[in-house]
């Protein structure tokens, strides 16, 4: 099992948990909660059931919904429909009530905060997307209508129907509403496992590899900086020139595209040209123009 995969499975599960944690806060904060969950507050207030085993009921119907729209369930997809639920149940079994109004702001601030962490791990984990998004985006897809739409379309619904149910909407949902858009998008790259990684690229010469001085190695540094992309390697001069000629390759292939469009920084060299500089017969290297 590689390391990637260790850390998009350590935060998928850590992240969600996290977000069951982070909706016990808000529970227990009784200050408003997020749309989907004042909908499982209400059912939860008419059956008895606990909220957390309302989410998964509600999140498997939610699922159902997918067949119809073909989308593809994947690991994240369950493991959400699961074990936030659980996470919510245990997390009010041990977060006391009654608290202060200090200590309601205080868990309502921090629930949102940690559920805006807690969504940076889990859909940064690249494991699929939860069951409810999944509806959501399934239904942009199918209909036409923009993201932005169909998921408020689908908020105010829930919101509403938890409302006439005796779900708690207060100023805990309209911040709610307001921060966890911001929040996640701030934080999702630092958790998003999809980013490309640092490359070591090895500048293989096609003809020759020692210049007449004797020097064979000049540092380059590339860096594609709109990616987050730094390809640093080294490169044997090509014999009697200069500079790398055209068509030569760079392994590995995946980093030419890089390499090609982005800004060359190097150590500078008296036998090395700089990008764009002129050879003697006045023709420009295109790999460095």
């Amino acid at each position: 099992m590689t390391s990637g995969l260790l850390r998009r499975l350590a935060q998928l599960y850590i992240g969600l948990p996290l977000y069951g944690l982070s909706a016990g806060l808000l529970v227990r904060s009784r200050l408003g909660l997020d749309p989907w969950d004042v909908l499982h507050q209400g059912i939860a207030r008419h059956t008895g059931i606990k909220i957390g085993t309302v989410l998964i009921i509600v999140g498997g119907l939610v699922l159902l919904a997918w067949i119809p729209l073909r989308q593809r369930p994947g690991l994240g997809t369950l493991s959400n429909l699961v074990l936030i639920g659980v996470a919510l149940n245990i997390s009010l079994t041990y977060i006391p009530s009654g608290g202060s109004l200090a200590v309601r702001v205080a868990e309502m601030l921090g629930g949102i905060g940690l559920c805006g962490v807690a969504t940076g791990m889990y859909i940064g984990a690249n494991f699929g997307p939860g069951p409810r998004d999944g509806l959501m985006t399934g239904l942009a897809r199918r209909s036409g209508r923009s993201i932005r739409f169909t998921r408020t379309t689908i908020e105010l619904t829930v919101l509403t129907s938890g409302w006439l149910l005796g779900g708690n909407v207060g100023i805990g949902t309209i911040l709610f509403a307001l921060l966890i858009g911001p929040l996640a998008q701030r934080l999702l790259p630092l958790f998003d496992t999809s980013a490309r990684p640092t490359l070591g690229v090895t500048l293989e010469a096609v003809v020759g590899d020692r210049l007449p001085g004797g020097g064979v190695d000049n540092e380059l540094a590339v860096t594609r900086a709109s990616a987050g992309i730094d390809v640093k390697g080294t490169h044997p001069h090509a014999h009697l020139r200069p500079v790398l000629v055209p068509g030569e390759e760079m392994r590995p292939a995946l980093a030419a595209e890089a390499f090609l469009k982005a800004a060359v920084r190097r150590t500078p060299a008296t036998d090395v040209l700089i990008p764009g500089e002129h050879f003697e017969d006045g023709s420009v290297d295109p790999c460095l123009d």
